[in-house]
């Protein structure tokens, strides 16, 4: 068996402030949960433990320094410790890193056994329209939630009576049971942790000391939400027990889709149909628009100026029409996509003047055309062999 002194790398001599310091060094280092569960970490750890747990006590170091091993007659490990200072893993991280980690090892930090808890956080899916997003709202939502019984004021306990202290844990809300090397606290399960008991409950919340209800909530919408935003209502969740504080409740945002408008970031895309005649000779059409900012016009519609020969798939940007920011002025663009529109049902005046233009153009009205029928040349005879 290892010295224990050589375990935590420290000369006979060492005090106190020397002793822990190593300890709290080592112990952090071959923790096995920082060594993902590896085995020789989980035994070197318990080996740290041990000679900790001995050097640490005056009397176990005393007769350690005197007679070795022998001398602690095996007693070192957890809960073999007789009116020693340690009694398992839980008091020496409570000794040694109540400090630094808290909650986690029950440390300074700890909230108070059976004392007040912090009720539930709560989630609420809220589905908006893409015109809420783009100029804010407020809307009204029914949430079910936990409220604090009135009628005994959240005791659970009958008015003119009170809870009396639960006999398992005494009032602790928490149980401890050795399980091999490490010491397991849980929650007491007579009385669920709240180190109370309840004999004569309320009739309302029967012992409870919190109902179920629908509760109704304004909640403002910002302009420029995106989908997938998250917007927080401190203290709206869960009444906590015993009197804690509330939780919280978080509004989880969806847009619905749009027939007309589709969102990339702060720019809004819309395809419009261009007739023809315009689209060659360019002009000016209608385009949608969300309704507000400064210079709408209150018809949910502006012009845009379609280029001469514009094709299907060009672009036209309208600035300042798109979604506004969450986080400050700025603001996107409507992107107008054209799509050429080919006219249908021509009588037979109309048919006849598209022959005359059809015979009028050339290649320098059809460029597009011109060029392609120049590459599918070259394939075929690449394919034929012939030229």
């Amino acid at each position: 068996m290892r010295d224990y002194y050589e375990i935590l790398g420290v000369e006979r001599g060492c005090d106190d402030a020397g002793l822990k310091a190593a300890f709290r060094k080592m112990a952090m280092e071959h923790h096995p949960d920082r060594n993902g569960g590896c085995e020789d970490a989980a035994s070197r750890f318990k080996e740290i433990n041990e000679a900790y747990s001995v050097l640490s006590d005056p009397q176990k170091r005393a007769a350690y320094d005197r007679f070795g091993h022998a001398g602690v007659n095996g007693q070192g490990g957890f809960g073999g410790a007789q009116g020693g200072q340690f009694h398992d893993v839980h008091d020496i991280f409570n000794e040694v890193f109540g400090d630094v980690f808290g909650d986690m090892f029950g440390g300074r930090g700890r909230q108070q056994r059976g004392g007040p808890a912090r009720g539930s956080d709560l989630r609420y899916d809220l589905e908006i329209t893409l015109e809420q997003a783009y100029a804010g709202a407020e809307v009204e939502i029914d949430v079910p939630v936990t409220l604090t019984c009135e009628t005994c004021d959240g005791s659970g306990a009958k008015p003119g009576t009170s809870p009396t202290t639960c006999t398992t844990c005494h009032g602790a809300g928490r149980v401890r049971a050795s399980q091999g090397f490490f010491s397991i606290e849980r929650a007491c399960p007579r009385c669920g942790g709240s180190g109370q008991m309840v004999m004569d409950p309320c009739s309302d919340c029967r012992g409870q000391g919190h109902i179920r209800k629908q509760k109704t909530l304004a909640v403002r919408i910002p302009a420029g939400v995106d989908d997938g935003a998250r917007i927080r209502l401190a203290g709206e969740g869960d009444a906590g027990l015993r009197g804690g504080p509330r939780g919280d409740l978080y509004i989880f945002i969806s847009v619905k889709p749009h027939e007309l408008f589709e969102r990339d970031g702060l720019d809004l895309l819309c395809t419009v149909p261009v007739p023809m005649c315009i689209a060659a000779l360019g002009g000016d059409i209608e385009a949608p628009c969300l309704l507000g900012g400064e210079n709408c016009d209150g018809n949910c519609k502006i012009t845009v100026s379609v280029p001469e020969g514009a094709q299907t798939g060009k672009m036209v940007r309208v600035k300042g029409r798109g979604m506004p920011s969450l986080r400050g002025r700025e603001r996107g663009d409507l992107v107008v996509e054209l799509f050429v529109e080919t006219p249908t049902r021509l009588t037979a005046r109309q048919k006849e003047l598209m022959r005359e233009l059809a015979g009028l153009c050339g290649e320098a009205q059809h460029p597009k055309s011109a060029g392609f029928t120049g590459k599918a040349k070259r394939f075929w005879e690449s394919v034929t062999g012939q030229a």
